[in-house]
């Protein structure tokens, strides 16, 4: 049996704590820490018996084993670190920090102190994802020639997530970052990268952008594209595509439904989903499952935190692509 407390009861935390208290065999969610009372009142009706807004309720527990960080990420770092030196086993929501060189300090720190660390990248976890990382794997479209990445959501978050949020590449990009490196099984290693505000001016106005397209080339000598946008009108758009020598893989969306509707003024298809929560549901419950089977197993974490460190520095090199519009060795992104 594994010991649990988690940091964070919001959006993701209570997806996480959901799946914790009810659908995953072989766990004890011992307490939940969160500063709000909404949050503390949706962890007590999940039954969890000891709920605070004080993390000392974990780290001064000697029965929980492992620590799962779900709260905002300009305290991810701060946690994961305190997580660790309590001896406690950690998975961090992505990004491990919104600077790539307090992330590195906090990976060399944890890495230290020599206990298990995965960073939550749940879409490696996805049921069609996986399938097609397993199909390259097996060499089924033989040797890689290009990659098409395309992550839309179907509007963007409040202007105050978005001053906060580390900007488009380490909050949104970053999956896609991850996912890059997962299906082609190779590093990248440059990146040029282009972005402007099309869908709504204040998020200019907080610094950041709404849309990208990032232009990657990996070691294999393949290429790829990721397409991004904070605003996509019918739906969540999440699909991805690998061409290769011998044949191309795709995975397309997912629909509400799979009823179609064809009559003699044409054919209609369901609504695509709302949101990622509702189209990684799935992947979310099988990380955590993941996470505690590793530690059951005591085997290595399937996501590391190098995982999450090279995808935010890929992010780092979008960023530098972007200011300087021009195409960015990652060797040259500096991590210290």
């Amino acid at each position: 049996m594994i010991k649990i407390g988690i940091i964070g009861v919001g959006r993701m935390g209570k997806i996480h704590l959901e799946n914790l208290s009810r659908k995953i065999e072989g766990v004890d969610l011992i307490a939940a820490v969160n500063p709000g009372a909404e949050g503390q009142k949706f962890a007590l009706e999940q039954g969890v018996k000891n709920v605070s807004d004080d993390i000392d309720i974990i780290l001064q527990n000697p029965e929980i084993d492992a620590v799962l960080i779900s709260s905002p990420s300009d305290t991810h770092s701060e946690y994961a670190i305190k997580a660790a030196q309590a001896g406690k086993a950690v998975f961090c929501e992505k990004p491990i920090d919104k600077s790539l060189k307090k992330s590195n300090e906090t990976l060399r720190t944890i890495s230290n102190l020599n206990v298990p660390f995965m960073i939550g990248f749940n879409q490696r976890f996805d049921t069609n994802f996986s399938k097609v990382r397993t199909e390259i794997s097996n060499g089924k479209i033989g040797s890689l020639r290009s990659l098409h990445i395309v992550s839309r959501d179907p509007q963007p978050p409040p202007i105050s997530y978005i001053k906060k949020s580390g900007g488009l590449f380490k909050d949104m990009t970053i999956h896609d970052f991850d996912m890059s490196r997962f299906i082609m099984g190779s590093e990248v290693e440059e990146v040029f990268a282009y972005g402007n505000c099309l869908v709504d001016p204040a998020i200019g106005e907080a610094g950041d952008i709404d849309s990208a397209t990032v232009l990657l080339k990996f070691e294999n000598g393949a290429v790829g594209t990721i397409e991004n946008s904070r605003e996509s009108k019918y739906g969540y758009d999440q699909r991805l595509e690998v061409f290769g020598s011998k044949g191309v893989i795709k995975v397309d969306n997912p629909l509400k439904s799979n009823v179609s509707v064809a009559t003699e003024t044409g054919s209609d298809l369901d609504r695509h989903l709302n949101f990622f929560m509702d189209r990684y549901e799935s992947s979310y419950l099988e990380e955590i499952r993941v996470f505690v089977g590793a530690l059951q197993n005591k085997k290595p974490m399937p996501v590391s935190g190098e995982d999450g460190l090279k995808a935010m520095i890929l992010a780092e090199a979008a960023n530098t692509s972007l200011q300087e519009n021009r195409p960015v060795k990652i060797a040259s992104i500096k991590i210290d």
